[in-house]
């Protein structure tokens, strides 16, 4: 019983995936995922991208939201050739090489990534920082809050110390227990906070984005 319900579940999921507009829309951009998408609303609806950036894409792969990044930071809009500024990529997954971009393996959470990480920043500050960084869900809803936290936390923690002023941080969240709290959190260090749904996010999901732009001076 158990296995013909999930066989279903999964044709389901299938099904969506194959007849998705924007699984359509990302093959036909050459994008390797969706996820390219959800990073264009944002940045359409707040001008977050612009050339001479220095960006730095946190849970990068497959590598959607660097090809989009790449495409914005060139002078034509090309996913190859010239580039206008600077984007660093990490993820503990491998990824597939995108033009122009530096791409880090490795775990976010782990001190000696980060120090790798702070190396190729080499003093300079970020003008965006994206995360589209998630843990592996376990469907236990405290100790994935608490996961989901941990992430959007350390994602804040490198952008105070490594963004400008004037500079805005995307994260992923999820609505669920612990999500006020990060909204508060964000509250207290940004002077504009913005929750966004992107079209793309499936309506399933409880998956949601939290932008902030423009830190608050410290107390």
């Amino acid at each position: 019983m158990t296995k013909t319900k999930s066989t279903k579940v999964n044709r389901a999921w299938i099904n969506d995936h194959v007849n998705d507009p924007y699984v359509k829309q990302a093959k036909k951009e050459g994008y390797r995922a969706r996820a390219a998408f959800k990073l264009k609303e944002i940045d359409e609806t707040l001008g977050l991208i612009k050339p001479g950036q220095l960006v730095v894409d946190l849970g990068s792969a497959p590598g959607a939201w660097s090809q989009y990044l790449r495409r914005k930071l060139s002078p034509r809009g090309a996913a190859v050739g010239e580039l206008n500024g600077t984007i660093l990529a990490l993820d503990i997954l491998p990824m597939e090489p995108v033009e122009g971009v530096q791409f880090l393996q490795g775990d976010f959470q782990d001190p000696a990534v980060l120090a790798q990480l702070e190396t190729l920043v080499a003093g300079r500050q970020a003008d965006v920082v994206v995360s589209d960084m998630a843990p592996n869900l376990s469907g236990i809803e405290a100790a994935d809050s608490a996961r989901i936290a941990a992430l959007v936390e350390l994602a804040l923690d490198f952008a105070l110390h490594h963004m400008k002023p004037q500079g805005a941080l995307v994260v992923k969240l999820f609505h669920g227990s612990g999500y006020s709290q990060l909204v508060k959190l964000f509250k207290d260090h940004f002077k504009l906070v913005k929750p966004i749904k992107p079209k793309a996010s499936r309506d399933k999901s409880s998956e949601t984005f939290l932008v902030g732009i423009g830190l608050k001076a410290p107390k």
